[in-house]
């Protein structure tokens, strides 16, 4: 085999390993991003509950 075809088919397996690479921080990207989501989204509907209550009592008054 010589040097030329050594050098591509490194090059291809670096191209593979990069591709994984990208795919893997993606999906570590969309787990952290919904993580995030969820928990504000838990913290803000907690919020506007309190805030609805009280709302709710001093419209009562």
């Amino acid at each position: 085999m010589d040097q030329t075809k050594l050098i591509e088919k490194n090059d291809e397996k670096q191209k593979g390993a990069s591709l994984v690479e990208y795919a893997l921080l993606v999906a570590l990207i969309a787990v952290v991003c919904i993580a995030a989501v969820t928990t504000l989204g838990t913290a803000a509907s907690s919020k506007f509950s309190s805030v609805a209550g009280a709302i709710n009592s001093t419209g009562s008054n």
